[in-house]
């Protein structure tokens, strides 16, 4: 079945790349040619892209809709106040934006997202509050505000959308090289889109691999950028107890898993590193910084 959506995705994926060449032709008088070298590479930079823009775009309104988030615009409770204040103090010290405060029904976890610094959301999640003290959720909460500050959301969107249009372009100009010619030495189309959407598929696991290690290394600097606002005690237990806790028991829906505190995976396909890892990094950077640690 994933195939089959796979192929349905790229027919109507290939299908509005022809209708926008035909209505960009039409009205703009411009002419892309997707046979040749150049115009390929600009369809796929507008493929590669579109997507992923359109989904960071959206994220703040996807996260919210998809985890249930209820956003705080009047603390009606100690925890909430709390909440809202120790968001507004940590964004501060990091020299950003008051981001959007929400928290909601789900396993010990948290996360950032939005399309930009002035336009975040730090959502936590119920069961972080009857698992952790107020320390360890801080150090969290600085976790995430780091990932705004840094424009982390920003970044893997242009990694996503850089691989996506190299996948797009050589897995086309391989088919291209090697499928079938006719007297004319033009591609049997058939055979064309055959073969792209079978290196698309390879070549998308090898994509996803450096996208995952980018998210590792972006974790890594969250880490060490909670440290910096926060100290070192907060977020190095937090994250203690978040390891000692079952997977299945703190991992996020896939959408948002590169988003959270900790997510888990085979480490090649790991958006987080692992959590003992994490844990050295943080005591290096607590050192480098003068912590006695």
């Amino acid at each position: 079945m994933a195939i089959i959506m796979l192929i349905l995705m790229n027919v109507a994926v290939m299908a509005s790349i022809y209708l926008s060449l035909f209505l960009i032709e039409l009205i703009f008088g411009i002419r892309i040619d997707p046979q040749s070298v150049l115009g390929l590479a600009i369809i796929a930079v507008i493929i590669g892209f579109s997507g992923s823009i359109i989904s960071l775009l959206l994220s703040k309104w996807m996260a919210i809709k998809s985890m249930g988030v209820r956003l705080i615009k009047n603390p009606t409770s100690e925890a909430e106040r709390w909440l809202v204040n120790t968001v507004a103090k940590l964004a501060k010290k990091a020299g950003i934006p008051m981001p959007e405060v929400g928290i909601f029904d789900g396993p010990p976890n948290a996360f950032a997202t939005g399309p930009s610094k002035s336009n975040a959301l730090v959502a936590v999640s119920t069961s972080l509050f009857d698992l952790m003290d107020t320390k360890e959720i801080e150090g969290v909460i600085a976790h995430e505000i780091n990932h705004i500050k840094h424009g982390d959301m920003i970044t893997m969107t242009l990694v996503q959308g850089v691989l996506n249009a190299l996948v797009f372009f050589i897995s086309r100009i391989i088919a291209n090289i090697i499928a079938p010619k006719n007297d004319e030495g033009e591609p049997n189309p058939f055979a064309y889109m055959a073969i792209s959407f079978a290196l698309e598929m390879v070549l998308s696991i090898f994509a996803t691999m450096i996208a995952m290690w980018f998210s590792r290394y972006r974790e890594y600097k969250a880490d060490s950028g909670a440290v910096e606002i926060d100290g070192p005690e907060g977020i190095y237990y937090a994250l203690a107890k978040l390891g000692n806790i079952p997977k299945e028991q703190v991992a996020l829906p896939k959408e948002m898993k590169a988003f959270g505190i900790v997510g888990f995976l085979g480490e090649l396909f790991a958006s987080h590193p692992p959590i003992p890892k994490r844990l050295e990094n943080i005591k290096q950077t607590a050192r480098r910084l003068g912590y006695n640690v």
